[in-house]
């Protein structure tokens, strides 16, 4: 009697260790060719970095540029200096042509959607991960055609451009917020420490709309981004470690060691805004030293039209 039960737990062993392999198996084949393959590696993770980095830097210097034409333009004028207003199409552009490329990539990378959204039948939806990623692209995407139309119809004043881009960061954050269900916590920890980031920029940016040519608040909203850019470089050093050795998904210490390095991150953003903001402010003040009279985009502030018929008529008397 005993042996036959040895034999029956022994041949359940058998069973239940063929089954976990197949089990670990078919996981592991679904993270290859699962929804979220685009974004499932290093390079998906660098590729935005790259991207929020780099708007990061530009909107330093942008905002840096236009605090000193704020400071030191004629009196009456309200408008941006031409260099600035051209950039800002340039800008609008690149934001919706990288919006729309990502939403290419999204849909139709091999194993993506293809513009599917419902399978009816297999009754099932068809790799929501990849429309998320669609959704938030679509956002940046309107942000950026809003900042064409702004400067396009002379409505800078209303700060169309602000409320998009707090709402594409808003929806970023929304969607990185559900994005998480049944992943390893030092997965879960690092991307849901993202969504700092994310939604300090959102808030910043839609004070931006109420409060206008505020510096500081400019500075910070860029600040954002940077820290952005330089947190998804993160993510993909620690769930995708180049040099093959894997971190362990579940020890609690190596979670207080991403959440004291996001501190670290916080400081080098802060860092980089201040310095690539002096150095910009550094090299206006150098170059106005030499020519007082120009100003950014190759325009003059000698008088022109009603003012200088003025001072001609004050000479006369």
């Amino acid at each position: 009697m005993r042996g036959v039960v040895m034999l029956v737990s022994t041949k359940g062993a058998e069973k239940t260790g063929v089954c976990s392999g197949v089990c670990s198996a078919s996981t592991a084949e679904r993270r290859q060719s699962g929804p979220d393959r685009v974004m499932a590696s290093f390079g998906g993770h660098a590729l935005p970095g790259t991207f929020f980095l780099f708007f990061g830097f530009w909107l330093v210097v942008k905002h840096t540029l236009r605090h000193s034409c704020r400071t030191a333009r004629t009196k009456g004028r309200h408008s941006d200096a031409p260099f600035l207003q051209r950039m800002e199409y340039i800008e609008g552009g690149i934001q919706a042509f990288a919006s729309f490329v990502g939403i290419l990539v999204e849909q139709f990378y091999p194993g993506g959607p293809i513009a599917h959204l419902y399978d009816a039948e297999n009754h099932s939806w068809v790799k929501l991960m990849n429309w998320q990623h669609c959704t938030m692209y679509l956002f940046f995407g309107i942000s950026g055609v809003s900042l064409i139309v702004t400067k396009r119809f002379q409505l800078t004043a209303l700060r169309v451009n602000c409320l998009t881009l707090s709402l594409a960061l808003f929806m970023e954050g929304f969607l990185f917020y559900f994005h998480l269900h049944g992943r390893p916590p030092l997965d879960a920890h690092i991307h849901t420490v993202l969504l700092v980031p994310v939604f300090a920029g959102s808030v910043s940016t839609m004070l931006e709309v109420f409060i206008k040519d505020n510096i500081i608040l400019e500075l910070f909203s860029a600040g954002m981004f940077i820290l952005q850019g330089t947190w998804f470089y993160e993510i993909g050093f620690v769930i995708f470690p180049l040099n093959g050795v894997e971190w362990d998904q579940n020890q609690h210490t190596n979670l207080m060691f991403v959440t004291m390095c996001f501190g670290w991150h916080l400081a080098a953003a802060l860092l980089l805004v201040a310095g690539n903001s002096a150095a910009v402010w550094l090299i206006l003040k150098k170059f106005s030293g030499r020519s007082p009279n120009i100003e950014i985009g190759m325009r003059t502030t000698s008088p022109t039209g009603c003012h200088k018929a003025l001072l001609e008529g004050s000479d006369e008397e």
